[in-house]
């Protein structure tokens, strides 16, 4: 002690020294942080504009007020919470509790089973003494429902069953033991499982083990087995042994629900929810509380409930008791405390966001009044219209940039002056003065007035000047104001505008067309050119009537003459537009005339969609056309007389054996009647032979007949295998004169045609014709003489055709021939025309077919060759010509 004693005077004055040299470092460093703070503070604050000044102190407050509202909840919140600790502890202490008070009556029913169990192994009671205290034991505790002795072999030796359980745990002495619900034998492989086992696994597994083996069948919410009594159970088994030998099972049967209500305090469920649960989930007995609504339960306030679930021994892991704390305290929200403070909290929050808003209408009215003065005078100054202020007595007193730009005159030169103003032409000095005292005394037009306006440089530019009063504050006229626009350029563009309209005007008058233009829906004409006005005058009919007769869709007119609406509005103009024109050639009976109607969609100088149609003259075309049909016409009568002609020997020869046929006949009968040598029935036969000959005279002269005779063209369904039969009678004749076979395949079923059939038995006996003189002229043997006829059905460019094919194995025909075949007035005969072939093909392409020639080849030699045409089975409509004129010939 005096060691140290000693010591601390010689330690004290260097900490006093350390202590004292410090001491001023330490006073003068919060003195120049402060100053520097100070002076930086200051600096930049007087840099920030009022409202940013506004804005920053603004933050104290409300800085303030967040970290005390952030510190209240913080605080409510760490009660809160240790509130719901402690009710989960005191919950789970309480369960624990139950859980023992169920075990331990578990526990003493088990033991008393055992006992009993005992008894049965040493065999000191019987059935009947078996059932007595089976009785007793059920009678005693409720929860208990059955007590069934079982053999080694399954088989029920005593039972008893308690008069509140179900009639299905009832088992006769002497039958098998049956499943804990009633449903199936003891032995039976699919038995009830749920829990730990079914009651077979708990049965082995009892006698294996020898302890005693419980088993749950649950009748639960959410479990996945169900007992036939209608409520949850739990299966004890205890086994039996006989000097070590098993010799059968105590069985016992537990309500669940009368374990709940018996076996857990009645303190504990008075203050919590309590069920028995399975190890899915499934309540076995007992209710929940209600649940709260889904959406309080997301509310941040809102308390969770305080929940615990603990297995029951000694049933293991497939029985847990499971309890839910009641709402019983108020909470945070519940709290007088709380809602002083958050009411406090709210009346600080609203007094801060009524000064903030206060602060922040001032900054924007502040700000709103220099953004104002700012656009206004940017207006002003950028503006391409020049402003003039002149006061009442004509005295300038203002002009903005671009007045001054206009006239090439600085502001100084302008504002002060009185008339005549620098800007003024010297010419036009009288008149500006003139209408300067009509600007003063308020008479100017609406619409403005133009001027000349001379620029320093001595340019002058024509410019519209418009007047209105200059009114101030208080209502007062003080002055006029004049705007001025330059509009030299738009005159410009306006007269050559109007020089373009006279030229486009001046074309389409002199048009040899008709030309009309009218809007979709609305029964107005916004255009007609001179010949248009000349057939129709200038009214819409004649727009309208053209539409119609030549088919062109159109929108009829609105009804509604109050709807100012276009009846084709919404939909894509553009697309309308740029369609496609539609033309059509029509008969118009009170101009007497044919015209061709083109129309297209346009859109109109206003936006509109309108509809503009061009009517041509074409009556000097029809009537060339038609005569140039009635030419073909002839033609077509020409080459069929032609083709008779050649054949007239062999018709000739084809009719003197039909006549000579009706002479024999009438010779025989005339000389056999005058020898009275005839009888009726020879008579009568003699008589049908000679009308049938004279029936087939007729017939060959008939088809000659309708063949050669010229008519007009007459389209109809016509059936193919009776045109082909009528072909080939008359072009056999021909094929004998030339010692030709002519065979023929018609396809069954063949639809009908929309042709002329004169027409097509035309082309048919054209070619077969020429098929035999090709045979003909190749001198060809007679195993080779032969012309084929194939009639098919096809299907060509996607449509159904029918398909005329004719072969021959003549000598073919050579290329230069092949490129002139169709032309008009060549042929390789000495004796043709040249207007057969330039007809068949005319005839063909006229029902929208094709003909086309072929040579046929065998390794390089030709050998033959096939003329083929198609027609197809049903024609656009399109294409089907009229029934009179130059189109009704098939040569349109």
């Amino acid at each position: 002690m005096t060691t140290n004693a000693s010591s601390l005077p010689a330690a004290l004055p260097p900490a006093v020294a350390d202590g004292a040299a410090e001491k001023p470092a330490t006073a003068k460093r919060p003195t120049w942080w402060r100053a520097s703070v100070g002076r930086w503070w200051g600096k930049w604050w007087r840099k920030q504009s009022p409202a940013r000044q506004d804005r920053v102190m603004m933050l104290g407050p409300l800085m303030t007020v967040l970290l005390f509202l952030a510190a209240v909840v913080a605080a409510f919140g760490y009660l809160r919470i240790e509130e719901i600790d402690r009710e989960q502890q005191a919950l789970k202490r309480d369960v624990e509790y139950a859980q023992q008070r169920l075990r331990l009556r578990l526990l003493e029913r088990q033991e008393q089973l055992m006992r009993l169990g005992r008894d049965v192994s040493n065999k000191e009671i019987d059935s009947d003494e078996f059932t007595g205290q089976a009785e007793a034991l059920v009678s005693q505790f409720p929860e208990l429902l059955a007590v069934t002795w079982a053999d080694g072999q399954r088989r029920v030796k005593a039972t008893y069953v308690s008069a509140s359980a179900n009639s299905a745990l009832s088992q006769a002495v002497g039958e098998p033991l049956r499943a804990q619900d009633g449903t199936q034998d003891v032995g039976n492989t699919n038995t009830n499982t749920s829990g730990s086992g079914s009651t077979r696994n708990s049965y082995n597994l009892a006698r294996d083990s020898r302890q005693p083996v419980y088993t749950l069948t649950a009748n639960a919410d959410k479990g996945k087995a169900f007992s036939a009594s209608g409520a949850s159970t739990l299966q004890m088994v205890i086994p039996l042994g006989e000097l070590s030998q098993f010799s059968g099972v105590v069985v016992a049967q537990y309500a669940v629900d009368g374990l709940l209500r018996f076996g857990v305090p009645l303190e504990v469920t008075a203050k919590y929810a309590v069920t028995l649960v399975d190890d899915k989930g499934g309540v076995l007995a007992g209710d929940f509380p209600p649940a709260r609504h889904p959406a309080v339960r997301l509310l941040p306030w809102a308390d969770p409930a305080p929940e615990y679930e603990i297995p029951v021994s000694p049933v293991g892991t497939s029985l847990l008791i499971r309890a839910q704390g009641y709402k019983t305290s108020q909470g945070m929200v519940g709290s007088g405390f709380f809602w002083l403070v958050s009411a406090l909290s709210a009346l600080t929050v609203w007094m801060l966001l009524g000064n903030w808003r206060h602060t922040r209408r001032r900054m924007q009215a502040q700000k709103a009044l220099v953004t104002e003065t700012n656009f206004r005078r940017a207006m002003e100054n950028s503006m391409a219209t020049g402003m003039r202020a002149l006061d009442m007595t004509g005295r300038i007193t203002y002009v903005n940039p671009a007045f001054c730009q206009m006239t090439g005159l600085v502001e100084a030169d302008l504002v002060g002056r009185l008339p005549p103003f620098p800007h003024w032409v010297a010419d036009d000095i009288e008149t500006s003065m003139y209408l300067l005292n009509e600007e003063l005394a308020g008479r100017t037009p609406p619409g403005g007035f133009e001027v000349r306006v001379q620029r320093k440089s001595g340019e002058i530019f024509d410019a519209r000047m418009y007047v209105s009063p200059l009114i101030d504050p208080n209502g007062q006229q003080t002055g006029w104001m004049t705007s001025m626009t330059d509009i030299t350029e738009p005159r410009r563009v306006r007269d050559e505008l109007s020089a373009s309209y006279e030229r486009f005007t001046t074309v389409l008058e002199g048009l040899d067309a008709a030309v009309s233009v009218a809007p979709l829906g609305s029964p107005e004409l916004l255009f007609a050119n001179r010949l248009y006005r000349s057939w129709f005058s200038a009214e819409v009919s004649g727009h309208i009537k053209l539409i119609a007769q030549a088919g062109v869709p159109a929108t009829p007119a609105n009804d509604d003459s109050l709807d100012e609406v276009d009846g084709l509005a919404g939909l894509p103009t553009d697309t309308l537009t740029t369609a496609k024109s539609e033309n059509a050639e029509i008969y118009v009976p009170e101009l007497a005339k044919w015209l061709e109607v083109r129309s297209r969609y346009l859109t109109w100088v206003d936006g509109r969609l309108a509809q503009m149609v061009i009517a041509t003259d074409i009556t000097p075309r029809r009537h060339a056309e038609a005569q140039a049909a009635q030419q073909n016409e002839r033609a077509q009568t020409a080459s069929r007389l032609i083709t008779m002609g050649e054949m007239a020997s062999s018709v000739a020869h084809e009719l003197n054996q039909p006549l000579t046929a009706i002479n024999n006949y009438c010779n025989g009968m005339l000389t056999r009647v005058r020898g009275d040598k005839i009888s009726n029935d020879d008579l009568l036969m003699a008589l049908e032979k000679t009308a049938k000959q004279a029936h087939r005279a007729g017939q060959i002269v008939h088809r000659i007949r309708s063949f050669v005779k010229r008519s007009e063209p007459n389209r109809a369904l016509s059936d193919v295998a009776t045109l082909v039969s009528n072909a080939i009678e008359l072009a056999d004749i021909e094929m004998r004169r030339h010692n030709v076979r002519l065979s023929h395949y018609v396809a069954a079923r063949l639809p009908e045609v929309m042709v002329d059939p004169i027409l097509i038995e035309q082309v048919l006996i054209n070619l077969m014709k020429n098929a035999a003189e090709s045979i003909q002229q190749a001198s060809l043997p007679a195993a080779r003489r032969s012309v084929e006829l194939r009639v098919v059905p096809k299907t060509i460019e996607e449509q159904q055709v029918v398909e005329f094919a004719v072969t021959d194995q003549g000598g073919g025909i050579s290329p230069d021939v092949m490129s002139r075949l169709y032309e008009a007035f060549y042929s390789t005969k000495s004796e043709g025309m040249g207007i057969g072939l330039k007809l068949c093909r005319s005839i063909i392409e006229s029902h929208q077919g094709r003909l086309q020639a072929e040579n046929l080849y065998n390794a390089g030699a030709v050998v033959g060759c096939r003329f083929t045409f198609w027609i197809p089975v049903k024609p656009p409509l399109e294409a089907v010509p009229p029934a009179t004129g130059f189109a009704a010939s098939g040569f349109a």
